[in-house]
């Protein structure tokens, strides 16, 4: 059984290097999307400070919906290109949003939310399997160190489902 350990980190780098390595121990041997992405918010949820929501949106061919995640009742269903999450996944382009009022077409499932970090995710063939997007109630909460570490672990997350 896998026991996340915590994670004492004396910069984001550090965190998001030890977050991806409990990640891949967590992962290895499943290829389950929907146990690997339960997992991988849990772990997220109480590895990363300062967050009130992450989780998965899955690109079902139309549009994305919601996957497994923690924090608040989410949005059910996202079209591409809208919101933060729809930039991200028509796009495919992580995006970095420091202020969510700021952002043109911003969806507020939360009203507590005041940054995000969206990150796409595309198979080796180049599909769009959808999003892992991580909220927080600071602003400014997320960087360029934070983009870093987030598309790491997210391509922890589509290894594990090789």
């Amino acid at each position: 059984m896998f026991a996340a350990a915590p994670i004492e980190a004396a910069d984001k780098a550090g965190l998001y290097a030890e977050l991806a390595m409990q990640a891949r121990g967590l992962l290895h041997g499943e290829r389950d999307r929907i146990a690997n992405a339960a997992n991988f918010a849990a772990l997220a949820w109480h590895a990363l400070p300062r967050i009130n929501w992450c989780g998965f949106y899955f690109f079902d061919g139309r549009e994305l919906v919601v996957g497994p995640f923690q924090g608040k009742p989410a949005c059910v269903r996202i079209a591409l290109g809208k919101g933060v999450c729809g930039t991200a996944a028509a796009t495919r382009e992580t995006q970095v949003v420091r202020d969510v009022d700021a952002f043109p077409g911003h969806i507020a499932c939360d009203g507590a939310s005041r940054s995000e970090i969206v990150v796409p995710l595309v198979d080796a063939e180049g599909a769009l399997l959808g999003v892992w997007d991580v909220d927080s109630p600071d602003l400014a909460r997320f960087d360029d160190e934070d983009r870093a570490g987030m598309e790491a672990l997210c391509r922890v997350f589509l290894d594990a489902l090789r």
